[in-house]
């Protein structure tokens, strides 16, 4: 089922901007995300052992475009930009309900009889629980295996995770992916969204001059790193720049190797 009508532009823009600030002030204090400045962390074969018992070989695989929130939010008025925007955000839609289950009024619960909800699993993660989706869990697993073998367990311990959502945070047609259980916040005291409404703004980290967004959170930039390496996307890399958010968007059926 379709989520876009002739209003579609103007719900997912309001979307777009529900958790933004607005105005000059809000664009002042987005910081310049210095992706290329990151450290080099070596590339490392490694391998998580997931309900069945065994170890599985990871695949390391990159964020699929047209998950990412902000290739629906094209910044034209070019109708034909517009429409392939559209397409893409019912491809996402489509693409989450049937992997991970139907949440009301978005995709069509033929595609998903469960609700996200039904297919979500305890685990942990760095020995914190956490609620996510099960097809989800092996990526999570893979990301701290990861982090283990490069020793950049030693570089942070988060305290704080929080997973699946039963309610939508995001208004209009948007939908957020804490509601699959595809999405992880870590540490959300320590780990900012500056561009989000109050009381985000008036966090001390917010409020200090930076050269990058990497300096509004207490993560590491190496953390960042290894989780993009398997299929998660920062979300600090967002107009929102939400440093705690993570979220699956790759592949679930190309988490590990067989």
């Amino acid at each position: 089922m379709p989520v876009f009508g002739p209003g579609f532009s103007r719900r997912l823009l309001a979307a777009a901007s529900a958790l933004t600030l607005t105005g000059s002030a809000g664009a002042q204090k987005r910081a310049p995300d210095t992706t290329s400045e990151g450290p080099d962390i070596p590339h490392q074969t490694v391998k998580a052992t997931l309900a069945d018992g065994k170890e599985h070989k990871c695949s390391e695989q990159r964020p699929q475009d047209f998950l990412i929130r902000k290739n629906w939010f094209p910044a034209t008025t070019n109708a034909d930009e517009i429409k392939a925007a559209k397409a893409l955000f019912q491809q996402s839609i489509d693409f989450r309900t049937k992997n991970y289950g139907h949440f009301p009024g978005f995709g069509s619960a033929k595609d998903n009889k469960k609700a996200p909800a039904q297919n979500a699993k305890l685990t942990t993660f760095m020995g914190v629980g956490i609620q996510i989706n099960e097809r989800v869990i092996p990526a999570l697993k893979c990301v701290e295996a990861a982090l283990i073998a490069g020793h950049l367990d030693a570089e942070y311990k988060p305290g704080a995770l929080s997973g699946l959502r039963l309610k939508n945070s995001y208004r209009g047609a948007e939908i957020s992916n804490h509601v699959y259980g595809i999405a992880i916040d870590i540490d959300p005291n320590q780990n900012t969204c500056c561009s989000c409404v109050a009381p985000w703004p008036d966090h001390p980290l917010c409020k200090k001059k930076v050269a990058s967004v990497y300096e509004r959170m207490k993560m590491p930039r190496s953390w960042v790193i290894v989780f993009e390496r398997y299929g998660f996307y920062w979300l600090g890399h967002d107009v929102l720049q939400d440093t705690m958010h993570f979220e699956f968007l790759g592949d679930p059926g190309k988490i590990v190797e067989d």
